[in-house]
């Protein structure tokens, strides 16, 4: 692929969960973690893959990042309340070059920028200026249950935290959780306690409650899209593939 296109799931607007106001949100194909609970596991392979449609279609297609730009442009007067573009995935860090071009463009038009990322490029401290809502994941800051629950060890993710919350003045942590995956610390409220001190100094925090919704068939709860994952290694899926609902702390 042209460094300067991103391959592109999917792309909208969005006033809830991916950044402050009404944003223009691109969801980037690709992904280095094989987190159990993915919500979302057609955006996994880094190509895409074939979605068993009729007619069958690709999960994703190239936008140039010019043309990215010039939508961002065209959709400004949506951008109210402090909106602007989100960048997720997917994990958009896969698609770093291009996504960061796509972030200066933004930001020399003026535009508000987003980035959603599993903190484990171990370039991202590159884009930390670019970008003007940072919102990072920490998916167990143990990292053997890490490696378990998402295929991936947390050494550069601790590390880019780490300087993310002693670098900016702005950095949203959020934390999935459910009783399987976090089950010694028995309530939300019980993980700051025993993860990094680098936790500490984010600007906020978020839970992410991980709510079964049943899969049956391979095709989502809703039953409108059917998929076949292409051959790559990852763990196995449980029988329900969670999803990831953002809730604020209290």
């Amino acid at each position: 692929m042209n460094e300067q296109s991103l391959l592109v799931i999917r792309r909208g607007m969005n006033a809830s969960q991916d950044g402050p106001g009404n944003r223009l949100v691109y969801h980037l194909q690709g992904c280095n973690f094989r987190c159990r609970w993915c919500s979302n596991p057609e955006s996994i392979p880094l190509q895409g893959l074939t979605l068993q449609t009729e007619p069958p279609r690709c999960s994703c297609r190239a936008i140039s990042v010019a043309a990215l730009a010039k939508e961002a442009l065209a959709a400004r007067p949506l951008f109210f309340g402090g909106g602007g573009v989100t960048f997720t995935g997917g994990e958009p860090t896969t698609q770093f070059k291009a996504l960061k071009t796509a972030l200066e463009l933004c930001r020399a038009n003026g535009i508000h920028t987003c980035l959603e990322s599993n903190a484990s490029h171990p370039r991202l401290p590159e884009l930390f200026a670019l970008i003007d809502f940072l919102i990072l994941d920490c998916k167990h800051y143990d990292n053997q249950a890490h490696l378990h629950w998402t295929g991936q060890g947390n050494a550069t993710v601790c590390e880019n935290l780490r300087r993310a919350a002693g670098e900016r003045e702005q950095l949203l942590l959020r934390i999935p959780w459910s009783a399987a995956s976090m089950p010694k610390h028995g309530t939300r409220s019980a993980f700051p306690r025993t993860s990094r001190p680098w936790a500490w100094n984010a600007s906020l925090w978020r839970y992410c409650a991980i709510m079964n919704l049943a899969k049956k068939n391979g095709s989502n709860a809703a039953g409108r899209i059917r998929w076949k994952i292409l051959p790559f290694p990852m763990p196995p899926l449980p029988p329900f593939a969670p999803h990831c609902k953002a809730m604020a702390l209290a």
